[in-house]
């Protein structure tokens, strides 16, 4: 993706294009492309929604993107594929230690059944994102925090904030950090904020005055200014940072991004902080310790040239479909088979009852809001749709699982309860 910096500044083309450049030398044959200086006429070609007023020209990096539920959907299946076992919606709630003080199982609880289970193990990895805190301490409950939660928020809008297909990048807001416009599956999201926080939520919600920092800083660049009116969704993440041991540092835009191992007497290992850029790195280094730890047989790490589940070496499908690779034409067949599966269950995107089937058989949906928020991703998209689509995905479901009437009902009403603190 092409993203655009709008220089208002004399020396900032210059500036911005010497440093880039810098970042495209460390990037080496890893670089998507090489960041150029733009004349005026063409940042305004580029994205023509963009501030006329004091506009001199523009700057281009280049990005990748992709969708992270849909990515790690996506490594679920790869693991089922290389014959590993994924259990959904499963928690575990003990370790259990053997007469040496080593881990030998653990307890863990079925959510949806209410279902007991215990599992024996050589080696337990504690990878929970922000929840590694609560897991450390099931191990050893005096553990201090390992992770300081910082909080980043988007709001989605429609694409014609931006009015092209190329990404706005602003390189300095108020509070030092930089702000995005980035197309995706045909809105436009604009964020983010570096909110510290002090508890871990499966569901954190956006602070007003993250939603109004985001506006207000994208309006300044925006020659149409999104206001709360404008917002289809909006939705909060927490990030992992591995906690500084330097004290004094409290901003979480201060803190590394760098991922951390920890090895307890016992035999948890965790790992927490990275990023989604630097995943395949964390999990080799995270099972070449625990091969160590467990004295398990050494192997060479084979993820390097792996292709993922659904792998296409291209696809130039420019609906909702591309996420799905080469597993479409599957998807294809469930429609053909069924011509109720066909249908799209809203006026307004391409998702149809197919892929609703799909995402249970395949992808281990088993509520609502599997399916509208983290396979089809619609909640994240247009709240107001998803609560529209809610019905119709429930009376999917219900077929596909066998659940009844009620279940229906209970499932849309919960999904409806949900989707609310995505509407302002």
């Amino acid at each position: 993706m092409r993203f655009i910096i709008g220089n208002y500044r004399w020396w900032e083309q210059w500036v911005y294009t010497v440093g880039l450049t810098f970042y495209d030398i460390l990037a080496g044959r890893l670089g998507l492309g090489r960041s150029l200086p733009l004349l005026k006429e063409t940042v305004k070609k580029e994205i023509p929604t963009i501030k006329q007023t004091g506009l001199r020209g523009g700057v281009v990096y280049h990005d990748g993107q992709f969708d992270d539920a849909r990515m790690a959907i996506t490594l679920a299946q790869t693991l089922v594929d290389q014959g590993g076992v994924c259990l959904n919606y499963v928690k575990v709630t003990k370790l259990n230690k053997d007469s040496r003080g080593k881990l030998c199982s653990a307890e863990a609880i079925d959510q949806l059944n209410g279902e007991k289970y215990s599992f024996k193990a050589k080696l337990f990895i504690n990878a929970t994102g922000v929840f590694v805190d609560d897991v450390m301490k099931l191990d050893a409950p005096g553990n201090k925090k390992k992770i300081r939660p910082s909080q980043g928020v988007h709001l989605i809008v429609d694409r014609k904030f931006l009015g092209g297909s190329s990404a706005l990048m602003i390189p300095k807001t108020k509070d030092g950090r930089v702000l995005f416009g980035v197309p995706w599956h045909g809105k436009v999201v604009l964020g983010t904020t570096d909110t510290p926080v002090d508890n871990e939520s499966l569901e954190p919600r956006a602070l007003d005055e993250e939603i109004d920092f985001i506006l207000e800083q994208a309006g300044q660049y925006l020659d149409i200014k999104p206001t709360r009116a404008d917002v289809l969704s909006v939705f909060a993440g927490l990030r992992p940072l591995a906690a500084p041991s330097d004290s004094a540092s409290q901003k979480t835009k201060e803190i590394s991004r760098n991922h951390k191992i920890y090895k307890s007497t016992s035999g948890l290992l965790t790992i927490t902080g990275g990023k989604w850029t630097t995943y395949r790195e964390m999990a080799e280094e995270v099972v070449n310790v625990g091969i160590g730890m467990a004295n398990l047989p050494p192997r060479k790490c084979i993820t390097r040239d792996m292709k993922v589940h659904g792998y296409a070496q291209r696809t130039d499908d420019t609906s909702w479909n591309y996420v799905y690779g080469s597993d479409i034409e599957k998807i294809n067949k469930i429609a053909r088979e069924n011509t109720e599966y066909r249908q799209f269950i809203h006026p307004g995107y391409t998702f149809t009852g197919a892929h609703v089937a799909w995402a249970v058989r395949e992808e281990l949906a088993e509520t609502v809001e599997d399916v509208l928020a983290r396979r089809v991703r619609a909640l994240f998209l247009d709240a107001r749709a998803a609560i529209q689509m809610a019905p119709a995905v429930a009376s999917i479901m219900a077929k596909e699982l066998n659940k009844s009437e009620e279940w229906e009902k209970e499932q849309v009403k919960e999904f409806t309860d949900l989707a609310a603190g995505y509407i302002l």
